[in-house]
């Protein structure tokens, strides 16, 4: 009978992997701050390095106040979490936050587990099952490793969305008419963050006669605390640019999950990555000692979704006609206003679809209740 693998074992027997992985990353020459040209368009260099590996880190793009107030949130909501899966109470016995919203915000998984790979779930998508060391006697028997819906949980997060540089990255990737995914913040406790099997993002447009780097998209992740090869995403670069990938396959010819020339999202509080939905990418059970939380935030280009029917994740089959376009991009546009108000000093983007439309889209409580209210509901996913 193999013995359990601890989490210190898992910790050591990954150091070498992690320690070439992150000498690997910090090599790329693809971490920056955001730089802007003289018209508010990104910088070619930019966008040219993005191309090539698949990802870029934005350094110091979150301030020093604004970070302070996306942890207050963050953690104010974990407090206000329910116990369990099936709990409607917090750890206090107060009732739990979320279950005034139509889709519950907190997604729980057993400490250090795998819970997609060699799975159906996902729509087959994590191919994969990778290591899920024994947590330490005293943890807990879930840990919550999602956050769904975050603009509606946290008004720091509504601010983030509006945030001039990166809607300008957004811009200079996918057109000015670029619409919203979905955003969900990922958590990864020291000792208790679950793995995340590797996989590509996306399904719909693998096969489309007019697939490109960009089909599917790309997210925003913001880091909250540094991420580190122990607690972050790990991407292969340069695997959007090679359409769908067999991850079995290079499973099977790196020996193990440890999959040759991946690197890991290594950067500090407060960078944002720009990454690519169809780059090879995964997470590993955290068994080091760093915590992790990442607010991410989708984005497709409009012409990938409108008239598009997909079925998504849950299984329901939907069309994204212009009505639930239009309805889901207003989140931008409120999210812009809601960072005016809080940063007045910046200047803000003009997100070109919501031109015209700013009187409705103005961030106050009755925006919030209808509609930024169940807002997630009209997702969208390709």
């Amino acid at each position: 009978m193999t013995a359990p693998l601890t989490a210190e074992a898992h910790a050591s027997g990954m150091a070498a992997y992690f320690a070439a992985g992150e000498r690997r990353a910090l090599e790329l020459g693809n971490r920056r701050p955001i730089r802007l040209d003289g018209s508010g368009k990104l910088h070619p260099d930019i966008l040219a390095a993005y191309r090539e590996h698949g990802f870029y880190v934005f350094q110091g793009a979150i301030g020093g106040q604004e970070l302070a107030d996306l942890r207050a949130d963050i953690d104010r909501t974990l407090a206000r979490a329910p116990v369990a899966p099936d709990s409607t109470l917090d750890r206090d016995g107060n009732p739990a936050l979320g279950q005034e919203f139509a889709r519950p915000p907190y997604r729980f998984a057993r400490p250090l587990s795998d819970p997609l790979g060699g799975t159906s779930r996902n729509k087959g998508r994590h191919p994969v099952k990778v290591a899920e060391p024994t947590p330490a006697d005293d943890a807990p028997e879930w840990t919550i490793e999602l956050l769904h819906g975050n603009l509606q949980l946290m008004d720091s997060c509504l601010r983030l969305y509006g945030h001039p540089g990166l809607l300008a990255a957004c811009e200079a990737i996918l057109g000015a008419d670029f619409v919203p995914y979905n955003e969900v913040v990922f958590i990864k406790e020291p000792g208790l963050g679950p793995s995340v099997a590797w996989h590509q993002d996306g399904t719909t447009h693998w096969d489309a006669p007019d697939w490109d780097m960009d089909a599917h998209g790309f997210n925003f992740m913001a880091q909250l605390y540094p991420s580190t090869p122990g607690n972050g995403v790990w991407v292969l670069p340069g695997s959007h640019r090679l359409g769908r990938v067999d991850i079995g396959r290079l499973v099977a010819e790196s020996g193990s999950e440890r999959i040759a020339g991946a690197v890991p999202l290594v950067c500090d509080s407060g960078d944002v990555i720009m990454t690519n939905r169809q780059l090879v990418h995964g997470s590993f059970a955290n068994s080091s000692p760093d915590r992790r939380v990442t607010v991410n935030a989708g984005y497709f280009a409009r012409k990938r979704v409108l008239g598009v029917t997909t079925e998504l994740l849950s299984g329901e089959e939907v069309t994204f006609d212009e009505e639930r376009i239009k309805a889901r991009s207003r989140m931008i546009s409120v999210g812009i206003d809601a960072r005016r108000q809080r940063f007045p000093e910046e200047r803000s983007y003009v997100y070109r679809p919501g031109v015209g439309q700013e009187d409705r889209n103005r961030w106050s409580e009755e925006t919030r209740r209808t509609v930024v209210r169940d807002y997630n509901l009209r997702d969208m996913y390709i």
